[in-house]
């Protein structure tokens, strides 16, 4: 059975700060800002969530269905994806728009500044969602507003189970709209910052929250995550990364792992348990799309 991902296709600008921001950045003159980071490492990477999310999700032998636009210099990142033998039948091209762009800053404690320019997902609200027998499942990732409003709707409709990753797009939604999301999500996967956002956008804990869905995620980086499900917790051990290279991508190889998982009628805490081992390999390697998961995928 396929899972459908939507989200962005993206390239990814890397680059790599030897110092730390924190020693940059003076806090108390934040209201005149203006400083230079020097990058001496910088490469160019195939990204954006529903790629990074269908990469996981295919190095672990699931079947992904990347729902994403991309603009008229996307055809490099079509191939790709046709080359790894993954369904671009939901991928549409808009001439009028570039493909989406991130620029991602890493300083040496792995802390990261990231500039996104949307391009052509903008455009991803011109896609719908319907109902298909092939499809068991599906994800909300990071996308065009539009998109991620509808797209939840649609899945909705359409009777199709969904994760609610809003990620950086979670910013864009109000408190409200953010109380919708939950309504129509069957789980929510976010990170310890996003998880304090969303809380204070809707006014609810996380543990109020986790009673609108079947189980809520926290990710907590290097100390593991929190399966939270009817406002009960259970912490998840981290696993200890042999090198930590680049986070780039690291939420995005969590949540292809959970969408395996959940594919397979896991439950939420075996899902989580895979995503930490995911996670931690992805983190030694550089980009969101430059591993294998050959020796997890055998373990099963």
């Amino acid at each position: 059975m396929s899972v459908l991902i939507c989200g962005s296709l993206a390239f990814d600008t890397i680059m790599t700060f030897e110092g730390r921001f924190s020693e940059q950045i003076l806090p108390d003159q934040l209201h005149i800002l203006n400083v230079s980071f020097m990058v001496p490492a910088l490469r160019r990477e195939f990204g954006g969530c529903a790629g990074n999310i269908a990469y996981s999700l295919l190095q672990l032998g699931g079947v992904p269905l990347p729902m994403a636009t991309l603009g008229s210099d996307g055809a490099e990142y079509v191939a790709r994806l046709k080359g790894m033998g993954v369904s671009t039948e939901f991928v549409r091209e808009a001439n009028d728009a570039y493909t989406a762009q991130a620029m991602i800053m890493t300083d040496c404690d792995n802390n990261q500044i990231t500039a996104f320019h949307p391009g052509a997902m903008m455009q991803a609200h011109t896609t719908q969602i319907t109902a298909r027998s092939d499809i068991k499942l599906g994800i909300i990732s990071p996308d065009g507003r539009d998109a991620m409003l509808q797209h939840a709707e649609q899945f909705k409709a359409a009777g199709i189970p969904f994760v609610f990753d809003p990620g950086q797009g979670l910013p864009m939604f109000n408190g409200q709209e953010l109380a919708h999301f939950l309504d129509l999500a069957t789980w929510v996967s976010v990170n310890d910052y996003e998880a304090k956002l969303l809380c204070d956008r809707t006014g609810l804990s996380i543990a109020e929250l986790s009673h609108r869905v079947e189980g809520l995620i926290v990710t907590l980086g290097a100390q593991g995550c929190e399966v939270w499900i009817d406002g009960h917790r259970t912490l998840i051990a981290p696993v200890v990364a042999q090198e930590v290279v680049d986070p780039t991508g690291c939420g995005d190889a969590f949540r292809g792992a959970l969408l395996f998982g959940l594919e397979k009628g896991w439950s939420l805490v075996r899902c989580a348990e895979l995503g930490n081992q995911v996670g931690a390999h992805k983190i030694a390697h550089r980009g969101g799309q430059n591993y294998t998961l050959e020796s997890i995928k055998k373990a099963l």
